[in-house]
């Protein structure tokens, strides 16, 4: 049901709607692999984000394969186990891999945009007690995400940025925030031109 995994191994979880997947998206995965030192990272295709609209959301099929194009590397792997989970909600996504795979370091990596209205997330405390998380800066996103609720709530389990390759390793709640070069495209944007998955 899940991806195959080994003891130790430090995977990323970088969940979205990827509707449609762009190199923003791309941006946030390779930048998750490199500065956390993640041995994979699994991209969490979800059936459907319970903060947005469906209206224009394209199916999970087109979404999925989209995404296996854009993120076209053997360390990662682009899934929806989510519908297999049965449920579109972070805390018993996190929850429920921590227990099926409990000897592997998950971090769970979302854009900064994310991080702004983290507090908006069913349970979002119950993810922050599970799996380490970090944040990648997204254009117009860093003063919002840092002083959002979420930010404020969990700073005094903020790593300095360069123990980001240490974070897979830490014990939760602990979060980084990783900054450097930005890619300014949004799905929302995207689909507002009409450029879809």
């Amino acid at each position: 049901m899940i991806p195959p995994t080994a003891p130790g191994l430090r995977i990323g979880l970088l969940g979205g709607s990827f509707n449609p997947p762009h190199l923003g998206h791309l941006h946030v995965a390779r930048t998750a692999m490199e500065r956390l030192a993640l041995d994979r990272l699994w991209v969490l295709v979800t059936p459907g984000n319970p903060l947005k609209s469906r209206a224009d959301l394209a199916s999970l099929g087109r979404r999925l394969a989209a995404t296996r194009r854009l993120l076209d590397d053997p360390r990662i792997v682009v899934s929806a186990l989510e519908a297999g989970f049965g449920s579109p909600y972070t805390w018993r996504t996190v929850e429920r891999l921590a227990g099926m795979a409990p000897s592997v370091r998950f971090v769970w990596v979302m854009g900064a945009d994310n991080l702004a209205g983290f507090h908006r997330w069913q349970h979002w405390r119950r993810i922050a007690a599970t799996v380490p998380i970090a944040v990648v800066d997204r254009p117009e996103a860093s003063l919002a995400a840092l002083h959002a609720p979420a930010a404020q709530a969990l700073a005094d389990f903020r790593l300095r940025e360069i123990d980001a390759p240490t974070l897979a390793q830490r014990h939760p709640p602990a979060w980084v925030f990783l900054h450097g070069p930005r890619v300014a495209l949004s799905s929302t944007e995207l689909r507002r031109r009409g450029l879809t998955a």
